[in-house]
């Protein structure tokens, strides 16, 4: 089993070139702003297609689909919001799903954006402390192969604010 390396990276998570990156989804999994709109504009609409075919889906779970024109194999939209507002237990429970599905599909680098601390308003450093949690709890318990998760922050301070909870 290989280590897992956490790493924190500023910028737009649609250019991250690795396995999979994660959409911050709501459970209908329609792309509409944040990092699912900026998913829909640079990766095209066959991501939004193969959403239908999933969606709806639980707020907590994940659906994985291919990522378009995205410079990464497949999309993983992590449903931490919908028809249920973001908690730490769907924060949790999205991010696990997740990994999961990373772990089933042979995804072994990912980047995540920082659930539900955008559109959905949940505090970013608290719902990063969830996240980093989560994936080394996963890590743990689970026989994962999966070597790097990439957390992004889309502006300076937020990428900061996130590698001060990272450590």
């Amino acid at each position: 089993m290989a280590e897992l390396e956490i790493r924190v990276t500023q910028g737009d998570i649609t250019h991250f070139e690795g396995d999979a990156i994660v959409n911050a989804a709501n459970n209908h999994l329609r792309l509409g702003a944040g990092v699912a709109g900026a998913i829909a504009r640079r990766g095209g609409p066959s991501i939004q297609r193969e959403c239908d075919e999933h969606g709806p889906i639980r707020v907590g779970e994940a659906a994985i689909t291919g990522a378009g024109d995205l410079p990464v194999r497949h999309v993983i939209h992590a449903a931490a919001m919908g028809d249920e507002p973001a908690s730490e237990a769907s924060i949790e429970r999205s991010t696990r799903s997740s990994l999961a599905l990373a772990d089933a599909n042979d995804i072994k680098t990912i980047a995540f954006p920082v659930l539900a601390s955008g559109v959905a308003g949940f505090p970013l450093a608290e719902a990063t402390r969830i996240m980093v949690d989560t994936i080394t709890d996963y890590k743990a318990s689970a026989d994962s192969r999966i070597e790097v998760v990439t957390l992004y922050g889309y502006s300076a301070a937020d990428a900061e604010q996130i590698r001060r909870v990272v450590g």
